[in-house]
């Protein structure tokens, strides 16, 4: 592999991973406190199980990228990344907005507007690499029960 690519490929697996997980961090004295006292429901998944679910798909989506970052400038890469990095924005946003500012209902019109844009991520994937896009599945099958998972706790706490 190229040089170009290796830092590519270690930038966009490294901040993808990195990012998600410092955003985890600053969230985690919630769950302890005020998310332990919050209603959820009986499909709510156990707390130690999201840190390894999220280091995985953040892996995946990292890899994702990268694939699509090594392709040769177009407009259409152009479009695929802008996406890509709207989306994780949200994701990131997502955390903070439900844990650190206690806002069930505007978190989960963020994750709704993520679900969209991950879908748009990976039509736009799609078409400079099938694989790319695959990849973002998981994440997105992840997001769809996160949103399922996040409107009941906004119906159960409203």
């Amino acid at each position: 592999m190229e040089r170009s690519n290796v830092i590519k490929a270690i930038s966009s697996i490294g901040l993808t991973v990195g990012l998600g997980t410092a955003s985890g961090y600053l969230t985690v004295s919630e769950i302890p406190t005020w998310y332990a006292g919050v209603t959820k429901p009986s499909f709510n998944p156990p707390n130690y199980l999201f840190g390894p679910v999220w280091t995985i798909l953040y892996i995946l989506m990292g890899i994702s990228f990268f694939i699509i970052w090594k392709q040769p400038p177009s407009p259409q890469r152009k479009k695929a990344i802008n996406f890509y990095l709207l989306q994780y924005a949200l994701n990131l946003a997502w955390s903070f907005i439900f844990f650190n500012q206690h806002q069930i209902f505007l978190a989960l019109i963020d994750i709704i507007a993520m679900w969209f844009l991950i879908q748009f991520t990976m039509i736009a994937f799609g078409k400079i690499n099938k694989i790319a896009a695959w990849l973002l599945l998981p994440y997105l099958l992840w997001v769809s029960f996160a949103t399922m998972l996040n409107a009941a706790i906004w119906l159960l706490n409203k």
